[in-house]
């Protein structure tokens, strides 16, 4: 078995403990960004079918040379408004918008046979400045735009905690998230997904309910020094 084969089995025993029985579905995304497509391969020989990405000019170039395989690409980064129209065409799920125009460049980007494009609204639950995020208690009226768009599909909303180490800190901004999803509900919007947790926190984003992690180093390792570019050996 492969080192990144075993880290995804380990990392999935390890989520399975966490949920206690739980029965709530957790949807894993690997995030591959600065990884090159050979190791992408190796995950998805191993199972894995999500992965997530944070540069657009790599992320596309991977996407490219990994186009024989049937795997669901999420951007997790943040994105400018000029590098909305690739992410739009190439891409399953965006994680992290915050402003209303960003989401109808994505919505007149999106290419008329594809299927919808899944979006996360971004909320800070840190309220950290040097984080993007609607504030809490601004993410209805995002969701509600992003849900009347063409080519959109809202899902829910996506959130980062500080990097504290704090486990109760980390639960009480995660805690935030959920808090929020539930309020667009209850408004009347469906949203099934929390797009919360990452290596270093997801056993406390899972207490908090949260149904999608984004998790790189714990499978794939350290990060590479640069980034994989197209060409690159």
């Amino acid at each position: 078995m492969s080192p990144i084969a075993e880290n995804l089995q380990e990392l999935k025993r390890r989520i399975s403990e966490t949920l206690q029985g739980d029965s709530r579905a957790i949807t894993l995304v690997a995030v591959s960004k600065t990884h090159p497509p050979a190791m992408v391969r190796e995950a998805f020989a191993a199972g894995q079918r999500d992965f997530g990405e944070n540069y657009v000019q790599e992320a596309v170039a991977k996407i490219g040379a990994l186009a024989d395989l049937p795997a669901t690409w999420h951007f997790i980064g943040t994105l400018q408004s000029n590098k909305a129209r690739e992410v739009a065409m190439q891409f399953d799920w965006v994680h992290g918008v915050d402003r209303s125009k960003l989401a109808e460049v994505l919505s007149r980007h999106r290419p008329a046979g594809k299927a919808p494009l899944n979006v996360c609204v971004e909320v800070n639950i840190s309220e950290e400045a040097t984080k993007g995020g609607v504030k809490p208690g601004e993410a209805l009226a995002l969701a509600r735009h992003i849900a009347a768009l063409p080519g959109l599909r809202f899902r829910g909303l996506m959130g980062m905690a500080s990097p504290s180490g704090d486990e109760a800190k980390a639960r009480a901004e995660f805690a935030v998230l959920r808090r929020e999803l539930e309020a667009i509900r209850a408004a009347g919007l469906e949203g099934d997904t929390l797009s919360m947790g990452m290596s270093q926190d997801w056993r406390a984003a899972i207490a908090e309910g949260a149904t999608m992690l984004r998790i790189g180093t714990a499978i794939f390792g350290a990060r590479e020094a640069r980034a994989w570019r197209a060409g690159a050996a």
